[in-house]
Protein backbone atom coordinates (compact mmCIF):
# COMPACT_ATOMS: atom_id res chain seq x y z
CA UNK A 1 0.00 0.00 0.00
CA UNK A 2 3.00 2.32 0.24
CA UNK A 3 3.21 2.74 -3.56
CA UNK A 4 -0.40 4.00 -4.10
CA UNK A 5 -0.08 6.32 -1.12
CA UNK A 6 3.22 7.64 -2.42
CA UNK A 7 1.75 8.05 -5.91
CA UNK A 8 -1.16 10.08 -4.51
CA UNK A 9 1.18 12.17 -2.41
CA UNK A 10 3.28 13.07 -5.45
CA UNK A 11 0.35 13.71 -7.81
CA UNK A 12 -0.77 17.27 -8.46
CA UNK A 13 -4.20 18.37 -7.19
CA UNK A 14 -5.49 18.36 -10.78
CA UNK A 15 -4.47 14.74 -11.30
CA UNK A 16 -6.14 13.28 -8.22
CA UNK A 17 -9.41 15.23 -8.34
CA UNK A 18 -11.83 13.00 -10.16
CA UNK A 19 -15.35 13.99 -9.19
CA UNK A 20 -18.54 15.41 -10.56
CA UNK A 21 -18.90 19.15 -10.29
CA UNK A 22 -22.06 20.71 -8.91
CA UNK A 23 -24.93 21.76 -11.14
CA UNK A 24 -25.15 25.46 -11.88
CA UNK A 25 -27.92 27.57 -10.39
CA UNK A 26 -31.01 28.91 -12.18
CA UNK A 27 -29.41 32.35 -12.62
CA UNK A 28 -26.61 30.76 -14.65
CA UNK A 29 -29.02 28.83 -16.89
CA UNK A 30 -31.04 32.02 -17.45
CA UNK A 31 -27.87 33.92 -18.39
CA UNK A 32 -26.79 31.25 -20.87
CA UNK A 33 -30.28 31.12 -22.42
CA UNK A 34 -30.44 34.90 -22.71
CA UNK A 35 -27.15 35.21 -24.54
CA UNK A 36 -27.29 32.05 -26.64
CA UNK A 37 -30.87 32.67 -27.71
CA UNK A 38 -33.31 29.96 -28.77
CA UNK A 39 -32.81 28.39 -32.21
CA UNK A 40 -35.40 25.75 -33.11
CA UNK A 41 -33.54 24.22 -36.07
CA UNK A 42 -29.80 24.15 -36.87
CA UNK A 43 -28.57 27.53 -38.10
CA UNK A 44 -25.24 29.41 -38.25
CA UNK A 45 -24.25 31.45 -35.18
CA UNK A 46 -22.68 34.95 -35.54
CA UNK A 47 -19.38 33.46 -36.75
CA UNK A 48 -20.99 30.82 -38.97
CA UNK A 49 -20.88 27.71 -36.77
CA UNK A 50 -24.03 25.56 -36.89
CA UNK A 51 -25.93 25.66 -33.59
CA UNK A 52 -29.36 24.71 -32.29
CA UNK A 53 -31.33 25.07 -29.07
CA UNK A 54 -29.54 27.29 -26.57
CA UNK A 55 -26.04 27.30 -28.01
CA UNK A 56 -25.60 23.60 -28.81
CA UNK A 57 -22.71 23.45 -31.28
CA UNK A 58 -23.55 20.84 -33.90
CA UNK A 59 -20.98 18.05 -34.06
CA UNK A 60 -22.43 16.24 -37.07
CA UNK A 61 -24.13 17.19 -40.30
CA UNK A 62 -27.61 18.48 -39.58
CA UNK A 63 -26.97 18.12 -35.82
CA UNK A 64 -27.81 14.43 -36.09
CA UNK A 65 -26.41 13.86 -32.57
CA UNK A 66 -29.32 15.79 -31.03
CA UNK A 67 -31.78 13.23 -29.61
CA UNK A 68 -34.83 15.43 -30.31
CA UNK A 69 -36.63 16.14 -33.57
CA UNK A 70 -36.51 19.54 -35.23
CA UNK A 71 -37.84 22.08 -34.78
CA UNK A 72 -36.96 21.93 -31.08
CA UNK A 73 -39.37 23.26 -28.49
CA UNK A 74 -38.08 25.44 -25.68
CA UNK A 75 -38.58 22.40 -23.45
CA UNK A 76 -36.42 20.08 -25.53
CA UNK A 77 -33.85 22.86 -26.00
CA UNK A 78 -33.71 23.24 -22.20
CA UNK A 79 -33.13 19.50 -21.84
CA UNK A 80 -30.34 19.69 -24.43
CA UNK A 81 -28.79 22.64 -22.56
CA UNK A 82 -28.94 20.70 -19.27
CA UNK A 83 -26.90 17.94 -20.92
CA UNK A 84 -24.52 20.36 -22.70
CA UNK A 85 -23.68 22.37 -19.56
CA UNK A 86 -22.25 19.29 -17.81
CA UNK A 87 -18.99 19.49 -19.78
CA UNK A 88 -18.19 23.12 -18.88
CA UNK A 89 -19.15 22.37 -15.26
CA UNK A 90 -16.56 19.59 -15.26
CA UNK A 91 -13.99 21.81 -16.95
CA UNK A 92 -14.26 24.44 -14.21
CA UNK A 93 -14.44 21.84 -11.44
CA UNK A 94 -11.47 19.74 -12.53
CA UNK A 95 -9.19 22.43 -13.95
CA UNK A 96 -9.25 24.57 -10.83
CA UNK A 97 -7.15 23.39 -7.90
CA UNK A 98 -8.83 22.28 -4.69
CA UNK A 99 -7.63 25.55 -3.13
CA UNK A 100 -9.93 27.63 -5.38
CA UNK A 101 -13.08 28.59 -3.45
CA UNK A 102 -16.05 29.82 -5.51
CA UNK A 103 -19.60 30.63 -4.49
CA UNK A 104 -22.49 29.46 -6.67
CA UNK A 105 -22.63 32.67 -8.73
CA UNK A 106 -18.87 32.87 -9.31
CA UNK A 107 -18.92 29.22 -10.39
CA UNK A 108 -21.93 29.87 -12.62
CA UNK A 109 -20.25 32.85 -14.28
CA UNK A 110 -17.20 30.72 -15.06
CA UNK A 111 -19.34 27.83 -16.34
CA UNK A 112 -21.21 30.24 -18.65
CA UNK A 113 -17.86 31.50 -19.94
CA UNK A 114 -16.55 27.94 -20.40
CA UNK A 115 -19.77 26.98 -22.20
CA UNK A 116 -19.16 29.86 -24.60
CA UNK A 117 -15.40 29.62 -25.19
CA UNK A 118 -14.77 25.86 -24.87
CA UNK A 119 -12.54 23.78 -22.61
CA UNK A 120 -9.29 24.31 -24.54
CA UNK A 121 -9.54 28.09 -24.18
CA UNK A 122 -10.34 27.74 -20.48
CA UNK A 123 -7.35 25.46 -19.88
CA UNK A 124 -4.88 27.83 -21.56
CA UNK A 125 -6.36 31.02 -20.07
CA UNK A 126 -4.68 33.55 -17.83
CA UNK A 127 -7.93 33.56 -15.84
CA UNK A 128 -7.49 29.90 -14.85
CA UNK A 129 -3.78 30.37 -14.22
CA UNK A 130 -4.49 33.30 -11.87
CA UNK A 131 -7.22 31.45 -9.97
CA UNK A 132 -4.97 28.43 -9.52
CA UNK A 133 -2.15 30.71 -8.31
CA UNK A 134 -4.36 31.75 -5.41
CA UNK A 135 -5.54 35.18 -6.53
CA UNK A 136 -8.94 36.37 -5.28
CA UNK A 137 -11.70 34.98 -7.54
CA UNK A 138 -13.74 38.21 -7.54
CA UNK A 139 -10.77 40.24 -8.76
CA UNK A 140 -9.68 37.67 -11.34
CA UNK A 141 -13.19 37.30 -12.77
CA UNK A 142 -13.73 41.08 -12.99
CA UNK A 143 -10.36 41.65 -14.68
CA UNK A 144 -10.16 38.63 -16.98
CA UNK A 145 -13.68 37.86 -18.26
CA UNK A 146 -14.10 41.17 -20.15
CA UNK A 147 -11.05 40.26 -22.26
CA UNK A 148 -13.05 37.38 -23.80
CA UNK A 149 -15.21 39.51 -26.09
CA UNK A 150 -13.91 38.39 -29.48
CA UNK A 151 -14.95 35.68 -31.92
CA UNK A 152 -13.40 35.08 -35.30
CA UNK A 153 -10.89 37.84 -34.46
CA UNK A 154 -13.64 40.46 -34.13
CA UNK A 155 -14.93 42.21 -31.01
CA UNK A 156 -18.61 41.34 -30.78
CA UNK A 157 -20.99 43.62 -28.84
CA UNK A 158 -22.99 40.56 -27.75
CA UNK A 159 -19.89 39.01 -26.19
CA UNK A 160 -19.01 42.29 -24.49
CA UNK A 161 -22.51 42.36 -22.95
CA UNK A 162 -22.30 38.66 -22.02
CA UNK A 163 -18.97 39.07 -20.23
CA UNK A 164 -20.39 42.07 -18.33
CA UNK A 165 -23.41 39.97 -17.31
CA UNK A 166 -21.14 37.14 -16.17
CA UNK A 167 -19.06 39.55 -14.08
CA UNK A 168 -22.27 40.98 -12.62
CA UNK A 169 -23.50 37.48 -11.74
CA UNK A 170 -20.16 36.66 -10.07
CA UNK A 171 -20.30 39.90 -8.07
CA UNK A 172 -23.88 39.26 -6.92
CA UNK A 173 -22.61 36.97 -4.19
CA UNK A 174 -24.19 33.63 -3.78
CA UNK A 175 -25.77 31.39 -1.27
CA UNK A 176 -23.50 28.51 -0.46
CA UNK A 177 -20.23 27.41 -1.90
CA UNK A 178 -19.84 25.58 -5.18
CA UNK A 179 -16.11 24.83 -5.26
CA UNK A 180 -14.14 23.04 -4.16
CA UNK A 181 -16.50 20.17 -4.84
CA UNK A 182 -14.02 17.42 -4.12
CA UNK A 183 -10.73 17.03 -2.34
Amino acid sequence: MLIPTLTLALASPLQIRQCTGPSVNAATIALIKEFEGFVASPAPDPIGLPTVGYGHLCKTSGCAEVPYSFPLTTGTASQLLAADVKSPQQTITLKTTSAVVLNANQYGALVSWAFNVGPGNVESSTLLRRLNAGEAPGTVIAEELPKWNKAGGQTLPGLTRRRAAEVSLAQAGGSGGALPACG
